[in-house]
């Protein structure tokens, strides 16, 4: 028997009908809209898309999981390349430990001799008796070290320097006669050459690879930079923040520390050559002449820093100096990070001259803006440029004494170099002072030009005996 309908449904239905908008018709499509899944289908469904209409467009909507491509991997920079050798890290964080206080010794000592005998002149003076004695005992502790080994020789011959900062600070301290400062500041020439040690460690590991060679002598450049950049600044606070000794103690600990660290690492350390069948890197063919070369390009660096310390206090900002020349640092550093990462071409021999003849056309810009503006912005501006020339001079250099030195005497041979550039740098600090008193600290930047237009010629001189590898000859004996 049917059941009646409630007299309210036929009401509601016809209100809906009246209040419900009317819609477009849709048109038929060719397509299902969707398909329900299959009854039976109990595992994980079937993820299709789902197609649904609005007004006047077609929506597609995808429920399924996503899967990302995976990006292509960039291939490793030059720099993430090296740091990737066994060992490397190791002994490169030792080392740049050991390296920084090369830039801290002698301001610290400046500042504390100054500071509590109230005398410049002797504090000058006790530093460039060091400076004398470094280039006169630095390339027999390199010998040491390439015929005992690293660990053997630079950790003694660092102690041994250690206890000479250490007595120097207690002769300060004490009030001890002028003399003895003298002979506690020459026992610091016993420091070994931590650079010239990590460049022997990466010719060692690296001597397959020329251009990852190139990569890391450009590392280490741009790592003496960063230490001379730093070390200066760090000195100063710590004897000015805390009082005048503290920057030679906390030289003295990160110098000892960084020593250990590095020597530590005997996996990456090259052999040592009791019995060197090689000559002398003096008496090797392209040697002097590199050394030579190296003497002028010292003195760009001295002269630039004792005339810019003396321009700077002539316009009323001596404090400002330091500064200045840490942006010449900067600038120095950058560039060789930047040469170091690209593929040099041609050999180091023909690369030489452009790099001297870059640098000395870059320091004209300080002759310039020191002449004409004398303003001490610009001029820091033109040293930030004209330092961009001296890392990859420096660089190349360097690897052409790794190329023309024996193996046997690797560290004897690049410490020589150092020295060559410690025998620069005082000349032209001299030359820097002397035309700076007697004529004017603007006129005084031809002192750099003048010595980086020496290195070029020097560096267009053909070599003695082209074409002849000592390495071979050594390899062959």
């Amino acid at each position: 028997m049917p059941q009646p309908t409630p007299a309210h449904s036929s009401r509601t239905s016809s209100r809906s009908a009246l209040s419900a908008p009317s819609r477009p018709s849709l048109p038929s499509l060719p397509f299902r809209l969707s398909r329900p899944f299959p009854p039976h289908a109990t595992s994980a469904p079937v993820h299709t898309p789902v197609l649904a209409v609005t007004a006047d467009a077609l929506v597609v909507a995808d429920f399924g999981p996503r899967t990302r491509r995976p990006r292509p991997r960039r291939p490793p920079g030059p720099y993430r390349r090296l740091l990737a050798t066994p060992g490397a890290r190791a002994f490169t964080a030792g080392n740049l430990l050991a390296r920084l206080p090369a830039g801290m010794f002698s301001v610290s000592a400046v500042v504390m001799i100054a500071g509590t005998r109230g005398s410049y002149a002797l504090a000058g003076a006790v530093t460039a008796t060091g400076l004398a004695a470094t280039a006169l005992v630095a390339p027999w502790t390199a010998r040491l070290v390439d015929r005992y080994g690293q660990a053997r020789a630079a950790l003694p011959a660092t102690l041994v320097a250690a206890l000479g900062s250490l007595a120097l600070l207690l002769c300060v301290r004490w009030d001890a006669p002028a003399w003895t400062l003298f002979a506690a500041y020459a026992a610091t020439a016993t420091t070994p050459n931590t650079g010239g040690m990590a460049r022997a460690r990466w010719t060692h590991l690296l001597k397959d690879d020329a251009g990852a060679l190139h990569t890391a002598n450009s590392f280490e450049q741009a790592m003496d930079e960063l230490c001379f950049m730093l070390g200066p600044v760090l000195a100063a606070f710590l004897c000015t923040a805390l009082f005048p000794e503290a920057g030679t103690l906390v030289a003295v600990v990160l110098l000892v520390t960084g020593m250990l660290l590095f020597t530590a690492q005997r996996s990456t350390e090259p052999p040592a050559r009791p019995r060197p069948n090689a000559k002398a890197p003096l008496r090797t063919p392209g040697i002097p002449a590199l050394l030579v070369v190296c003497l002028a390009t010292g003195g760009v660096f001295g002269a630039t820093e004792v005339v810019t310390i003396a321009f700077a206090d002539a316009q009323g900002h001596r404090a400002a100096a330091g500064a200045v020349l840490a942006l010449q640092a900067a600038g120095s550093c950058a560039a060789g990070l930047l040469y170091g990462a690209l593929k040099p071409a041609g050999p180091a021999a023909r690369r030489l001259p452009w790099c001297v003849a870059a640098m000395a056309a870059l320091l004209t810009l300080p002759l310039l803006a020191a002449s004409l503006s004398g303003s001490l912005p610009l001029l820091a501006l033109t040293l930030l440029v004209a330092g961009m020339a001296t890392a990859p001079t420096m660089v190349t250099t360097m690897t052409l004494v790794q190329q023309r030195t024996p193996r046997d005497r690797l560290n004897e041979g690049m410490t020589l170099a150092v020295t060559g550039l410690l025998g620069g740098i005082a000349c032209g600090s001299a030359a820097g002072g002397w035309t700076v008193e007697h004529v004017s600290p603007a006129a005084a930047y031809a002192i750099p030009v003048t010595a980086a237009a020496t290195a070029l010629l020097l560096a267009l001189l053909p070599p003695r005996t082209p074409g002849h590898n000592p390495r071979d000859a050594a390899t062959r004996h």
